[in-house]
């Protein structure tokens, strides 16, 4: 009588190896993040549930955390990607989204006058307007009526594009803030947090907001 049994436990052989193929295969395979396939926020004190809104099919996160060596700094990066678009395939908001990280140095891009007067941002951050050596408002906010088309946050912001702040960083710079001002951290804090511009959204670390706007399809670049 032949002997059936080498037969059968290749035949076992191969249909174990395909249903061990079928099973590990999604564990290689990389899906767009979505909002329900994010972790739950601890006690609801984070809201990151607007990264399932960028639904445009151009994404793209830029990180500025380096020293602002001149104005619009970079604005200018985000606007020429923003124009770009525009020009050569006649898209913009919301077909093509963008996504300002802030933290370390670029922290004086996110907030208003008052904090710049009363902290001297300019003069800490040494920051110039190009006609005074520590201006006392926010250079960065609002381009002057002379240069329209400079890149400015009001002008991005009409754009689409989202800024964020590092939440870490603005402890940091709070505390460094307090020192000088013979304050509390805690008080600094506020007073940051309620004189950030309009719309900045602050999240938790500006480390954290990069990787997740990339599990949403976002681009990266280092402004």
């Amino acid at each position: 009588m032949p002997d059936r049994t080498e037969p059968r436990r290749t035949f076992l052989a191969a249909l174990v190896a395909a249903a061990s193929a079928t099973f590990l295969s999604p564990m290689f395979v990389r899906s767009e993040t979505n909002a329900a396939e994010l972790p739950e926020l601890a006690q609801g004190e984070w809201d990151l549930s607007w990264l399932g809104e960028l639904k445009g099919k151009h994404r793209q996160v830029f990180d500025v955390v380096r020293k602002i060596e001149d104005i619009p700094g970079p604005l200018h990066t985000v606007s020429n990607y923003l124009d770009a678009w525009k020009e050569v395939y006649h898209l913009e908001f919301p077909e093509v989204n963008t996504v300002l990280g802030i933290a370390g140095n670029g922290f004086p891009i996110n907030v208003n006058d008052a904090i710049w007067a009363k902290y001297k941002i300019a003069e800490r951050w040494e920051i110039s307007d190009g006609q005074r050596k520590s201006p006392d408002h926010n250079v960065f906010f609002e381009a002057p009526e002379s240069d329209p088309k400079r890149a400015s946050v009001k002008s991005l912001q009409a754009r689409g594009t989202i800024f964020c702040q590092c939440n870490k960083a603005l402890r940091r710079i709070a505390a460094e803030l307090a020192m000088a001002s013979h304050d509390s951290a805690e008080n600094v804090y506020a007073e940051l947090v309620a004189g950030l511009n309009p719309g900045v959204r602050i999240v938790p670390a500006n480390a954290m907001l990069l990787g997740l706007a990339q599990e949403h399809r976002c681009a990266y670049e280092s402004a």
